[in-house]
């Protein structure tokens, strides 16, 4: 065989191997993917790189996600002597006057809800008390927004920007999450821009971190940061479920344990935001608890989900509604309850003067009522 014949011999049979290892990587890789977890086959095979990926769902909500810029004055602290008439007289100086003010900017995120209104879902601490808003655009623009409304409640605020060729995020549905599940947290941490992280969904309906609000949080491992306050939880099919609001930490870093409020929440907040401005909440004049296995068994029930009543009110829209204390209220509108502070919530996003229908147990036997939800 002439040189010139080995040499193309030798070159087809390279690019054979080479296409050999490319379909093998291939193979591989679809392999790999079938054995994953069902929570991580989100991620795709990239032929061209040969890298998994989650790029092309992520492009679609990335858009959406903002930076918010805000400024506010607070005083300048003195010394409080400074303020005290005699001490001013006895050191020759001028009558007090009040403190001068500094200028304060803070940063942190938000997310477009509605495009073709302008509506931008954040949470109520990134812009409170704040003189002016900036909303910072993903292809580099800068609007300023105006306040619809807050509700410090759910630390859930609503902005409105009037820029042109707006993208909104896909909304998903936070009453289908599964801990477990996917999740990344996009937003502005420290100020340096847009950052994605990712995690998964570590407990769902956690309380307490709100002390005296209305709590629902989703928790996640998802590094969560100061400065991704308002930006959006999603899962891995690019949809907002949350909106990442706050963290556990000593240090004031990420530690693992980031909490945001259920898109389905923060929804509900914003349509009365854009109706009314504000959320006027009522109540039906019920003491609740959680169900507990002693008290399951004490009342003949065969479940702990629900929210037991403890107490009615006289005169309250529940004891007209026909309410009992020891009833277990197991739905609201057809939406099961998994806790006490489950039915605070729902009943605390209906508007004084709506009607709610609570399914509940009574005597072993399921039954429905009808109530208006009364003002404070």
């Amino acid at each position: 065989m002439a040189y010139r014949d080995r040499v193309e011999s030798l070159e087809s049979s390279a690019g054979a191997a080479a296409h050999r290892r490319q379909f093998l990587s291939l193979l591989g890789g679809i392999a790999a993917l079938s054995c994953l977890p069902s929570t991580a086959r989100a991620f795709q095979l990239d032929p061209s790189r040969g890298v998994l990926t989650v790029a092309p769902e992520l492009a679609q909500v990335t858009p959406a996600v903002v930076n918010i810029s805000t400024r506010h004055q607070v005083p300048v602290r003195q010394n409080p002597l400074l303020q005290d008439p005699f001490f001013r007289r006895f050191f020759g100086l001028p009558e007090f006057q009040a403190p001068p003010q500094r200028q304060v900017l803070s940063a942190g995120s938000g997310v477009i809800v509605d495009a073709g209104r302008g509506l931008v879902l954040t949470n109520n601490h990134v812009i409170e008390n704040a003189d002016q808003i900036v909303v910072s655009l993903f292809d580099g623009r800068q609007e300023p927004a105006e306040v619809v409304g807050t509700d410090p409640a759910t630390d859930i605020a609503l902005l409105r920007v009037s820029g042109r060729e707006l993208q909104a995020a896909p909304i998903g549905n936070s009453s289908t999450l599964q801990v477990g599940d996917l999740v990344f947290a996009i937003g502005n941490p420290f100020g340096l821009g847009q950052t994605i992280t990712s995690g998964i969904i570590s407990a769902l309906g956690r309380t307490g971190i709100n002390q005296g609000g209305y709590e629902d949080f989703i928790q996640t491992d998802a590094s969560i940061n100061p400065g991704n306050s308002g930006g959006a939880l999603v899962n891995s099919r690019g949809e907002l479920i949350g909106i990442n609001t706050a963290i556990l930490s000593r240090s004031g870093g990420n530690i693992g344990i980031g909490f945001a409020v259920p898109v389905n929440l923060a929804r509900a907040v914003m349509e009365q935001l854009v109706a009314y401005g504000r959320v006027e909440r009522g109540r039906i004049g019920v003491s609740i608890q959680n169900l507990t296995p002693d008290l399951a068994d004490a009342f003949g029930l065969n479940t702990l989900n629900g929210a037991l009543i403890t107490s009615v009110e006289r005169g309250s829209s529940a004891e007209r509604g026909g309410l009992r204390r020891g009833d277990l209220v197991i739905a609201v509108d057809g939406r099961e309850i998994r806790n006490a502070s489950d039915l605070r919530n729902r009943i605390g996003l209906v508007r004084v003067g709506d009607s709610v229908t609570l399914t509940i147990i009574r005597d072993g036997r399921q039954r429905e009522l009808d109530l208006r939800v009364a003002a404070p």
